[in-house]
């Protein structure tokens, strides 16, 4: 059988970087691990809960001695800071209290994404959108897809798991469109799986990215 191997882990160094940058020492590593979790997992209820915002491309955290620094990649940064409070100071403290950490300060900043269909998350995201409103999923992958070779990338594969269209059996469909070269370290390829709760059950997309040779 094929050995899958996660692609951001398998470049990491080389033309992928980590999302969460800190030190701990090895007895606070899982602490530190699960208050990562908790700040993600945090920003995307909020995110998910708040009309008219949407697009979450990715979440960086850095982490000093008495401050934590997040920046949220997203397509239209201006909706968090708009609004009376502040979205994002909403956001700051509802992370603080998940958190409950008094010494340090937390920092939310978020940050636009130049071409937003070349961010496997949102692709996904526009994807899940098109299949609960029960689009066929044919329909939905090559409009993502046309979405994507508009933004500039030089391939797209997607990948959908589970009960497609309400079927009893469940299958995985996918498509791919240009060059998607998993093997070449050197190729800078993103990529994301997105789980998306439909009526029939919960499916699985997944959306590989092939940006440029480094």
């Amino acid at each position: 059988m094929g050995q899958k191997i996660h692609p951001l882990g398998f470049r990491l160094g080389t033309t992928q970087n980590h999302d969460s940058i800190w030190f701990a020492q090895p007895r606070n590593y899982s602490e530190n691990l699960k208050e990562d979790k908790i700040i993600q997992d945090c920003i995307k209820n909020y995110i998910q809960k708040t009309p008219g915002v949407e697009g979450i491309g990715r979440i960086k955290i850095k982490k000093t001695i008495d401050q934590i620094q997040v920046i949220i990649y997203m397509v239209l940064p201006t909706l968090l800071t708009e609004g009376k409070p502040r979205r994002i100071e909403e956001l700051q403290t509802n992370v603080q209290k998940k958190l409950n950490c008094v010494t340090r300060k937390i920092n939310i900043t978020s940050t636009r994404i130049p071409n937003a269909y070349s961010d496997p998350n949102i692709l996904a995201e526009f994807i899940a959108g098109q299949l609960k409103n029960r689009i066929s999923f044919r329909k939905a992958i090559k409009k993502a897809i046309e979405l994507a070779e508009q933004a500039g990338t030089k391939g797209v594969q997607v990948q959908i798991a589970g009960r497609i269209d309400g079927k009893e059996i469940a299958r995985v469909e996918w498509i791919r469109e240009g060059r998607v070269p998993l093997q070449t370290i050197r190729a800078k390829i993103d990529y994301c799986s997105y789980p998306v709760r439909t009526i029939y059950g919960v499916l699985g997309i997944k959306v590989w990215i092939f940006l440029n040779n480094d």
